[in-house]
């Protein structure tokens, strides 16, 4: 009978294999008997909406929030309460105290002129009336006679004329010198005026004054603004895909431009009904409900339209 050797190594190495394997067993096993079973729950966190959930307007850079939207323009005045001064007649600047910023009432004199035609113009309408009374006389006389058929019918339709074209003239100087701020029964009374007084149109304040003593202003040419701050309004920029959220009587709060974070308040009154063909956008106006010293025409604001 043949008898197996197994050397003496291998059979030490195999029982240290199976010593390890064994207790590797048993700690798994008190490990697994040892810890409860952990279940993770998914909580429900609210979070603050993210920079990615606000929509950025890739050409005005309004942003657009779940209840308002935001937008940029400026302050403007409406229409009604600002004024450009004109002139319809020519001339010399002879005198002025003005200074831009200068507050006036509405009649009180900005500037007055020196030009010879005034003077012809004045003159015209004091011939005028002085012939008008005359002919109107011999008028009525003509027409007496005529009714009497003392007179021949041609001389009184000749006095007629003469009557009625002479009053035309003098109709036409008055109504010159009426847009010019004179006055047909105050020139009658107190004479030829040597200088055109050019009359504020409004009460507010003078801006864009270009004017000195001397300067010659061609009639048609602007010599300043007056702006009336008693009403303020903001004009807007929107766009194409803010029509949806915007009507008339929306509120809106803005901040200005140089002003701090004071917050200031609007109803929106006017949408625009053209949208620009380059940029896609149309203006709409707010008007303000508050009234500040500070706030001036053209100022920058960035207002915030709530919807509906």
């Amino acid at each position: 009978m043949k008898k197996i050797i197994i050397p003496a190594a291998l059979i030490l190495l195999a029982a240290c294999s199976m010593t390890d394997n064994a207790e590797k067993g048993q700690g798994d096993s008190r490990d697994m008997t040892a810890r409860p079973a952990i279940t993770q729950v998914a909580e429900s966190v609210p979070s603050e909406p993210s920079v990615d959930s606000v929509e950025v307007d890739g050409v005005s850079s309004a942003t657009s929030l779940p209840n308002h939207s935001s937008f940029n323009g400026i302050m403007v005045v409406p229409p009604q309460r600002q004024a450009t001064v004109t002139l319809t007649m020519g001339g010399k600047v002879h005198a002025t105290t003005l200074l831009p910023g200068d507050y006036v009432k509405k009649g009180s004199v900005i500037v007055s002129l020196e030009n010879p035609d005034f003077i012809t113009l004045q003159q015209t309408y004091l011939d005028a009336h002085a012939q008008t009374e005359y002919l109107e006389a011999e008028y009525k006389r003509q027409q007496r006679l005529s009714e009497q058929e003392a007179a021949s019918q041609k001389r009184f339709q000749q006095s007629k004329a003469d009557y009625l074209s002479m009053k035309s003239r003098q109709d036409a100087a008055a109504a010159r010198l009426a847009i010019l701020g004179v006055s047909a029964g105050d020139l009658l009374k107190d004479g030829i005026r040597p200088y055109l007084e050019v009359k504020a149109p409004l009460s507010g304040y003078v801006a864009g004054l270009s004017i000195n003593l001397g300067k010659y202003v061609n009639a048609g040419e602007p010599i300043c603004d007056v702006i009336d701050k008693g009403e303020t309004l903001l004009c807007l920029t929107a766009y194409e895909k803010d029509l949806a959220d915007l009507s008339i009587g929306n509120q809106v709060r803005f901040r200005v431009n140089g002003m701090g974070e004071e917050t200031f308040h609007a109803v929106l009154i006017s949408i625009g009904q053209e949208v620009d063909e380059t940029s896609r956008s149309l203006e709409m106006y707010a008007r303000v409900r508050e009234t500040n010293p500070r706030f001036r025409p053209g100022m920058y604001v960035s207002a915030r339209v709530e919807k509906k």
